[in-house]
């Protein structure tokens, strides 16, 4: 896979079990690139290598006076570094490959599964620590991904200087090849502190990235209510900590840097001592010393990367753990469906509550609790909570379709919707039935001073529909970027719809207004609307009152509002005080109610002994006999 080549066709099926599993699994995927990576940078640590035995070679060709050894020698190191120049090339191309496209894997993965969940994810994810993972920690994946080539080839390279200098000179290589492993292992003992400090850092670098976005992403509200200075506080606050935890980091990896860079000149200057011994017995030469003294100056290089690695290792595995929990999230119903993808159609019914939304009526719900308001919304719309069932729209369960056909056969569009940057006709191109036109839907959302106030602040564009959306449409006031969602939903005219407090954020002249136009557009149609407002209550075709997780009452708007006490508290905000005052006199009212029909049977018994006749004979009609009933109440 090159970099051209990118997006993936298909990222693959990660494993993501733990944190490591997934390293491995994406080193597995990129297999091709690891090889052609560990290829060249065998060349190149092999061709740098090399040039301290060429040295060797020519000092010797000189002390000797041969030419044409001398020769040979120049030869040999034109070759090792034209090696070492196409080798550095070529493994810095692959390497950076290598790292890129496991980065792109990793955001393919983490995009596809966030289609998947929806809002969901954020439900069981903090949004913050979303952001981290799609950003800073890809590139530590990466960063790891790549290098794990890179010190194989650093790795083979010192076994095999080691294997050629036991060979070319073995009283000296004996001396590289004991001085090498405790060089490579001396800092192993360091390393599960300085990957507990570098824990330690992107946990707290994660917790201030998710305090930073959710500061920015209320950062009007903050406005509005003053709360700038105590938000931005917290952040300092939390930023220090990621700077202390950081500086506390640096410092165990300085302290490796340290080792790496003293031990190798401990072990030169054991080299230089035993080898000036061994050249004063006449038992080595002069290019021979030359040689294993230039071997152990370049095996440096290739020692970096296993504090190279040990550093990518540490900083990734937190990073892979983090993405690989994301990763493993599931939709709490199988993802594929077992049944067919046609997408049904009837009534939407939820078991848990016992809510029905008739098919091609407009079904408003009314529920005290919002959270659970926005859970039922969420079965409604196929995403059931773990410990739930799904929704039945038609008489078939929404967690056996296709996610796909879920989703077309039921929109969800929740309390907080949002909007991408763009222009306006991207926003709402979305798959749609076609039956509904974008002007018919922003007409039916009101959205007209929306329009205006697009074109008012987008330069050069005359077309409403060219005007750019910013950034989740901050420019735009609470009320204006719920109208533009409800128009977008409005125009994939789902079988049904479902819409969790689609306007409260609007004044009560456009929510009428509102209300009208999406029970006009949507006739025929389901459409389940949440909400707690008279003037979308009012024009229902059926209302359900939910309590306590249960279907506690079903009517229209002004027969709840006198039969339902618990409707009404909900739906006029009454005070526990009022609620109590319209019990008593509601009682009060039963009670003369009571009285009058238990005087009023008194009075029709006697006159019942009396007879229905009148004291001139004639037979009394039932009009007759109400009004002798009305005069003896009177005398009572």
């Amino acid at each position: 896979m090159q970099i051209r080549d990118l997006p993936f066709p298909d990222p693959g099926v990660p494993d993501a079990r733990s944190g490591p599993r997934f390293l491995w699994w994406l080193f597995r995927n990129q297999l091709g690139g690891q090889l052609k990576s560990l290829a060249w940078g065998l060349l190149h640590f092999a061709s740098v290598s090399a040039l301290p035995f060429c040295v060797g070679l020519a000092i010797q060709a000189v002390v000797d006076g041969s030419g044409a050894g001398l020769a040979v020698a120049g030869g040999l190191m034109a070759l090792c570094c034209a090696g070492n120049a196409v080798g550095d090339t070529f493994l810095h191309r692959a390497a950076v490959t290598n790292w890129v496209t496991a980065a792109a894997r990793v955001q393919q993965l983490l995009t596809r599964k966030t289609a998947l969940l929806g809002s969901a994810l954020t439900r069981r994810v903090a949004a913050g620590e979303v952001v981290a993972v799609s950003t800073g920690d890809v590139e530590k994946i990466g960063w790891f991904v790549e290098a794990v080539s890179r010190f194989t080839a650093a790795a083979l390279t010192i076994v095999l200087v080691c294997a050629a200098l036991i060979v070319y000179e073995p009283a000296l290589g004996v001396v590289v090849v004991l001085g090498l492993p405790v060089l490579a292992l001396a800092v192993l003992p360091l390393l599960p502190r300085a990957t507990r400090r570098a824990d330690v850092q992107r946990e707290k670098a994660g917790r201030a990235t998710e305090l930073a976005s959710d500061t920015v992403a209320g950062l009007r509200v903050l406005r509005g209510i003053g709360g700038e200075e105590l938000f931005l506080d917290r952040y300092r606050e939390a930023s220090q900590e990621v700077r202390h935890a950081a500086v506390r980091s640096a410092r165990m990896w300085s302290l490796i840097s340290a080792i790496q860079v003293l031990l190798p000149g401990l072990l030169l200057i054991a080299v230089i001592w035993h080898g000036v011994h061994l050249a004063r017995e006449g038992r080595i030469g002069v290019g021979e010393l030359v040689t294993v003294y230039s071997s152990v100056m370049i095996l440096t290089y290739p020692l970096r990367h296993f504090e190279e690695i040990a550093m990518a290792y540490s900083f990734s595995r937190p990073s892979a753990k983090r993405a690989a929990r994301v990763l493993a999230l599931e939709r709490a119903t199988d993802t594929a469906g077992s049944r067919a993808a046609e997408a049904p159609a009837g009534d939407l019914y939820d078991p848990d509550t016992g809510l029905l939304a008739s098919a091609g009526r407009y079904t408003a719900v009314v529920c005290g609790d919002p959270d659970a308001a926005g859970r039922l919304a969420e079965r409604l719309g196929g995403h059931p909570a773990e410990e739930g069932t799904s929704a039945l729209l038609g008489g078939v369960p929404l967690d056996e379709l296709p996610l796909e056909s879920a989703r077309t056969a039921v929109l969800v569009q929740d309390k907080d919707p949002v909007l991408l940057s763009g222009t306006l006709r991207e926003l709402l191109d979305v798959p749609a039935s076609g039956a509904v036109d974008a002007g018919d839907a922003l007409a039916a959302a009101q959205c007209g001073d929306v329009l205006a106030a697009l074109v008012q602040g987008s330069l050069g564009a005359d077309d409403p529909m060219d005007a750019r959306i910013t950034e989740r449409a901050r420019s735009l006031s609470g009320g204006q970027r719920q109208r533009l969602a409800l128009a977008r939903s409005l125009i994939t005219d789902p079988e049904a719809l479902v819409l969790d407090e689609p306007t409260s954020a609007v004044d009560s002249h456009t929510e009428a207004r509102i209300a009208e136009g999406v029970r006009s557009l949507r006739a025929g149609r389901t459409t389940v609307v949440f909400t707690s407002s008279p003037l979308l209550l009012d024009r229902a075709d059926r209302i359900v009152f939910l309590h306590d997780g249960k279907v506690a009452a079903v009517g229209v708007h002004r027969e709840l509002l006198h039969t339902e006490p618990r409707y009404r508290a909900v739906v006029t905000r009454e005070t526990d005080e009022e609620t109590a005052a319209h019990r008593e006199a509601s009682q009060a009212e039963d009670g003369q109610t009571k009285a009058l029909d238990d005087r009023r049977s008194v009075n029709g018994d006697r006159t019942a002994d009396r007879g229905r006749t009148a004291p001139d004979g004639d037979v009394l009609g039932d009009d007759d006999v109400l009004h002798r009933l009305e005069e003896i109440e009177e005398t009572a």
